[in-house]
């Protein structure tokens, strides 16, 4: 993820490169995006390390010493002892060298490199097995960046949305919205996007081969850093520097470090160029008469904020309120890798919260204000410490959380991903660091879901202010504004910015009318700011955001002062506050988190289980009947209209396989409930994750089902309704 100071281009996953500032690489003082104890893990390493450093030493000693006994013809038992000696160090260093390994990776629970890899791997092979997801276009060898969802994966994608559209768009009233896909460029070019939506890349310079430069950096330092034991502590704080900066790093800055560790492409070898700006976004016309040019969208949101006036007014022109959309964007990416989590083709769900910049307190915000959860916020990153638990409403109050909106999202965030089924103890909201805010930003926070592959940003929630409203005021000449009417006339200072388009105009020339809207749509602070530095200065440096850059703006270029008016109402461009959710991430976190093995019954083999809450199961249950027999078949599929009746998703298998590896079966694909068919009367109803069995009515069967699947009642409430079944050979 990019992440800089002069624009930031959505939430989720959007930060692109955007004129970086030049970053000074200062003693490293923890990597912010880490977790857990922190400063004592990086100690332990550093410790191992020099004790590692100092080992080999004087092995090198004592081998040195082996070598004079027997040049110098010393006696077989003095150069015995030696070797014993050099033996015993040699020992000493291998079991430093473990222990260094499991501070590397983790610790010696299980959870080292080489365990997560192959925990990944087994979780993958188990979703591309079971149709969850597979590589698209798969018989002409696929395209990186670009999966196709099987039966299982479009059911818990559906799911997932369904929820989402019931918790946020529902619950809170929001307005939907669904837009093209295909953007004109000039809505692109107001927004950034055209400019500035990029990532460094570096090219093979003999096969012409593409690599992210961050990349390729950030592998190297990992690599050595986990592989490499014969590193200085110095050195691997170097390292660890390098990746906790690595977002803010120019293409100057990457490549001088490309350059000083010899860096070279990871399939050939090859040299590498110098990393160079490369756009993100596919291209495209529209028309046939090629003359308008157009973009597929890297984000939705952009679609929210052109129809802000229309929105506002179908909203009966009051704010607060919120428009959400869900859709797909696309990313034309250098390098993709790890699997859902970096694609070319991607489905996001976007809330733009349009509010008063003077009042961002929220109505309902009492209702999340005693949740305890995880949090990062900057001081803690900055000072090497780890996240912990904080009360929202504590945050909020302290000033950590901006305002009571932002806070208000947080904490909606945290109940709908816990609630889908995201481990709490594995999801974190961290604060971006002063280096990672929007010039314009007033807070952002990310959720963050520990995987296999780390931390992952799956949900951003910024405080964006007035700027993308700005920006496409400026550019469509529309005013995108909000009105608050006085019930009687009020006295107010008015702010007047009276720009000399003489003056610019010989300073900017074409540019003049960019300079001249940008100085005229200045925030009062911002305004007065300047106000006072060309007063003591004479001249300032001036972002223009059409431009991309900044500008000096001299003393007679403008003229900034307040006059006393009334009025009879108040126009502003409001706030947004936007969380913005990466649902592919989200999903493919959701599989790993819900995923587990257990022994068979024989205890041969282990079996997967994916462990979905019945929210998002892609199927609520399957219906067995327990060997072939017509009446049970019939009794099954009885059974069957009355889930199809009550909206229940099921599968009905009728296969003369053995109820044992059926259960399996179903348990694979996360199926959270089993009704096996033993008579005609009644059946039973198998739990996935514990296996219980409780045996209910034909009748009344499905109901039960549906109240369950529903969240009207729990498995448990289930188990003190109904007699408990026990078999000896359900789990053959």
């Amino acid at each position: 993820m990019r992440i800089f100071h002069t624009l930031t281009i959505s939430a989720f996953s959007l930060r692109r490169r955007v004129n970086p500032t030049h970053f000074s690489l200062k003693p490293y003082i923890g990597a912010p995006h880490s977790s857990g104890s922190m400063s004592t893990a990086s100690a332990d390493e550093n410790s191992l390390r020099r004790t590692l450093a100092q080992k080999q030493s004087t092995i090198e000693i004592q081998g040195g010493a082996v070598r004079q006994l027997k040049s110098s013809g010393a006696s077989k038992s003095e150069i015995d002892a030696a070797v014993q000696a050099l033996n015993a160090l040699k020992l000493e260093k291998a079991d430093i060298e473990s222990k260094l390994q499991a501070a590397i990776g983790g610790g010696a629970g299980g959870n080292s490199a080489a365990s997560r890899d192959a925990f990944r791997q087994n979780v993958v092979n188990t979703l591309e097995r079971r149709l969850f997801y597979i590589p698209s276009f798969k018989i002409y060898r696929g395209v990186a960046g670009l999966y196709d969802y099987g039966p299982p994966g479009c059911s818990v994608k559906s799911n997932v949305l369904a929820f989402w559209r019931q918790h946020f768009v529902l619950e809170e009233n929001m307005l939907e919205v669904d837009c093209p896909c295909v953007t004109p460029e000039v809505v692109l070019k107001a927004s950034g996007h055209v400019d500035k939506f990029t990532d460094l890349m570096v090219k093979d310079e003999k096969t012409g081969t593409c690599y992210r430069a961050d990349h390729v950096l950030k592998d190297y330092c990992k690599e050595k850093l986990e592989k490499d034991f014969s590193l200085s502590a110095e050195k691997a704080a170097e390292l660890k520097h390098i990746l906790a900066v690595l977002d803010d790093l120019s293409a100057e800055q990457l490549g001088a470090k490309i350059k000083e560790y010899g860096i070279t492409a990871p399939d050939t070898k090859n040299p590498l160029s110098d990393p160079y700006p490369f756009n993100l976004m596919f291209q495209t016309s529209i028309g046939p008469s090629g003359v308008s040019p157009g973009y597929m969208r890297p984000e939705t949101a952009q679609g929210i904020f052109v129809n802000f006036k229309d929105l506002y007014y179908y909203n009966g022109n009051k704010l607060p309120f919120a428009a959400a959309q869900i859709g797909q964007a696309f990313r034309n990416e250098i390098s993709p890798r790890q699997g859902l989590l970096r694609v070319r083709e991607f489905t996001l769900a976007e809330i733009e919260h349009f509010v008063d910049p003077q009042d961002k307190s929220h109505p309902k915000f009492t209702d999340v204000a005693k949740l305890e959860f995880l949090m990062f916020p900057r001081d803690d990153q900055v000072s090497g410490q780890s996240a912990k638990r904080l009360q929202l409403g504590e945050a909020v109050s302290r000033g950590t959380v901006n305002n009571e909106t932002l806070g208000y999202f947080i904490g909606r965030v945290y109940l709908f991903l816990t609630r889908l089924g995201i481990d709490k103890d594995r999801l974190r909201f961290r604060q971006h660091l002063a280096n990672e805010m929007a010039h314009y930003a007033a807070d952002c926070w990310d959720a963050e879901i520990e995987s296999s592959y780390g931390w992952i940003e799956c949900v951003g929630i910024a405080d964006r202010s007035a700027y993308d409203l700005h920006a496409h005021s400026e550019k469509s000449s529309v005013a995108l504004v909000a009105q608050e009417k006085f019930s009687e006339p009020r006295e107010v200072e008015k702010l007047v910015i009276t720009a000399n388009k003489k003056e610019l105009g010989l300073a900017f020339k074409g540019n003049q009318k960019k300079v001249t809207e940008s100085l005229e749509a200045m925030e009062e602070k911002v305004a007065m700011d300047m106000k006072a530095d060309l007063e003591s200065k004479g001249e300032v440096e001036f972002h223009v955001c059409t431009l991309g850059k900044n500008v000096t703006i001299k003393k007679n270029m403008v003229s900034i002062s307040k006059e006393k008016k009334k009025e009879h109402q108040r126009v502003f461009t409001p706030s947004v506050i936007e969380p913005s959710f990466g649902i592919g991430r989200i999903i493919y976190c959701l599989y790993e988190h819900s995923f587990y093995t257990r022994p068979s019954k024989a205890g041969d083999e282990q079996l997967n289980v994916f462990s979905f809450p019945p929210l998002v199961a892609p199927i609520k249950c399957t219906v067995f009947p327990l060997v072939q027999n017509q009446q049970y078949e019939e009794v099954a599929k009885l059974i069957s209209k009355s889930l199809t009746a009550a909206g229940i998703s099921h599968k009905i298998d009728i296969t003369g396989t053995s109820i044992g590896k059926r259960y399996a079966r179903t348990d694979e694909l996360g199926v959270p409930f089993a009704i096996t068919v033993d008579s005609t009367s009644s059946v039973t109803v198998r739990e996935r994750d514990s296996k219980d069995q409780v045996r209910v009515d034909v009748e009344k069967v499905a109901s039960v089902v549906r109240e369950v699947t529903d969240g009207v009642s729990t498995w448990a409430d289930v188990l003190k309704m109904y007699p408990l079944h026990s078999s000896e050979t359900a789990e053959e």
